[in-house]
């Protein structure tokens, strides 16, 4: 390519798909595509976005050492405050602050629909268009949650139409491709009785069809990336289990390829090849990490009234598990309480900190490490709980590694029963939710900035929730890739992006259409 390709990214969050698409290099190894302009509302989120764009504007083993600075906590606690504002850096700040913007869509459209005009320019050069629309109206979990309450309408919940702003782009500017994902939840989703993912494929097919423009009329091909189909797709073609491509995550999206049809004259898009290890686990990618503890709530914090807290409360724990003989989980208790008397751990830190670990991933390493940097790690420190749940994660990761599967409530010693009154309705019978060590872990989903309770370390003795490093490992992020915000804005950010390792093998398969 002598060019790069330009990509719009929409609705980017923290930057996963646009990680992918950017990633990616010809045969010269040069991009093969470029972020010409990303979208996206959330603030924390955004700063996030800006930081990769300044990045990613250096060859990997030339980045500026004031790069590092920040990431070791030495320039602020967000690039704007000192990072951007170094005088032989501030070209390359003002390029990142050009390329990432915090919009909104449906509020901001006219400024965003300049800056589009603005950052494709006068040519009709093919372009690419990705993103993903927010999705709470779309996914199991918010639907649920609805469900009790008597005044919510789909109708009327202004997310289940944000795939409009998308629509509205795409009428508009007409991509000669698009790539939109969602959650599994859109595929049966219903608004006034009707699947909404019908409506959303007629619509995406014919944009001017559902948009009042004067747009001249552009028609798409809507394929499936995960399934070679005869004739039209179903929708459930275009679910993609993420752990078939190599992801070490159990992460099911809806993921549409729309080419459009006045460019596609023969070339068909190729559908994603499954990964030839049959699964990356949660070990794989997370064993070289730094051990850390978890914090204690309303309690004094250390090691030592840590490790003490953990004995005194598991004791009638242990009991309750020998008189059910229940020995080989007691067993395992037993051997990680001692494994916590050995050298002292800390909680980790937010900055970076470099991991004193021999290990290394045992896939993807060339993927997560910097290779100026091989062992740098950030955002890796733990969050606090109370002793009750401390115990509880010890047991859910003790029984995890005994039986290589989480305990639902009914396998719960009853001295661990949370006082919750649906606890032995069934509805809530996995609230603590192990990721085992060799499988891959499921959905990292926003949920995790609430509590740890379904995200909890397969390593008995560090009795904690996941990191967000952990997190993001899983969402196959660069160590390197720093998720600006408190720790909670970071999980969320995290949460809620798409994986930039199926990203890219999306990116590939588009760079095929040019």
């Amino acid at each position: 390519m002598d060019t790069p390709i330009k990509i719009i990214d929409l609705f980017a969050g923290p930057g996963g798909l646009g990680e992918g698409f950017s990633s990616l290099r010809d045969n010269k190894g040069d991009p093969f595509f470029k972020i010409a302009l990303s979208i996206e509302k959330e603030k924390s989120a955004y700063k996030t976005l800006t930081l990769r764009a300044f990045y990613r504007q250096f060859p990997p083993t030339s980045v500026p050492p004031e790069y590092y600075d920040f990431l070791h906590g030495k320039l602020g606690n967000d690039p704007f405050e000192q990072l951007f504002n170094i005088p032989e850096l501030k070209k390359y700040a003002k390029y990142a602050t050009d390329e990432a913007k915090c919009l909104t869509l449906g509020k901001d459209n006219d400024e965003i629909h300049t800056l589009i005009s603005k950052a494709l320019g006068q040519d009709s050069q093919p372009w690419v268009l990705i993103g993903g629309p927010p999705c709470q109206a779309y996914s199991m979990v918010g639907r649920s949650r609805n469900k009790g309450n008597s005044l919510y309408s789909a109708e009327s919940d202004h997310r289940s139409f944000l795939y409009l702003e998308y629509l509205k782009v795409i009428s508009k500017f007409q991509p000669t491709v698009f790539v939109m994902e969602n959650v599994k939840g859109m595929l049966s989703a219903k608004i006034n009785g009707e699947k909404i993912i019908d409506d959303i494929l007629k619509d995406l097919k014919k944009p001017t069809s559902r948009i009042e423009s004067n747009d001249s009329d552009i028609e798409y091909e809507i394929f499936s990336l995960s399934k070679e189909v005869s004739g039209e797709p179903e929708p459930s073609d275009f679910l993609i289990k993420s752990e078939d491509y190599g992801i070490p995550q159990a992460r099911h999206r809806v993921i549409l390829l729309g080419v459009r049809k006045d460019y596609l004259i023969e070339l068909k898009p190729e559908i994603l090849k499954k990964s030839p290890d049959k699964i990356v686990s949660v070990r794989d990618v997370i064993c070289d990490l730094p051990r850390v503890r978890s914090g204690l709530s309303r309690e004094e914090d250390t090691n030592e009234t840590w490790i003490r807290a953990i004995n005194q409360s598991i004791k009638p724990v242990l009991e309750e598990l020998e008189n059910t003989k229940q020995f080989l989980i007691a067993e395992e208790i037993k051997k990680s309480l001692q494994k916590m008397t050995g050298k002292p751990l800390s909680r980790g830190q937010n900055w970076a900190q470099k991991s004193i670990s021999n290990k290394e991933p045992k896939k993807l390493l060339a993927w997560y490490q910097d290779p100026s940097y091989k062992k740098l790690v950030c955002n890796h420190d733990t969050r606090t709980h109370i002793r009750d749940d401390l115990i509880r994660y010890l047991f859910c990761s003790a029984y995890g590694r005994c039986e290589s599967v989480t305990p639902n409530a009914t396998k719960f010693p009853e001295s661990l029963a949370p006082k919750h009154k649906n606890w032995s309705s069934g509805n809530f019978s996995d609230r603590f939710r192990v990721q085992i060590a060799d499988k891959p872990s499921k959905t990292i989903m926003s949920h995790i900035a609430k509590d740890g309770h379904y995200y909890i370390h397969y390593d008995p003795s560090q009795s904690r929730s996941l990191t967000v490093r952990e997190a993001a490992r899983l969402q196959t992020f660069p160590d390197n890739y720093f998720f600006v915000g408190n720790r909670t804005e970071q999980y969320v950010q995290v949460g809620n992006a798409v994986p930039p390792y199926l990203a890219i093998q999306i990116a590939k398969i588009v760079s095929k259409l040019f």
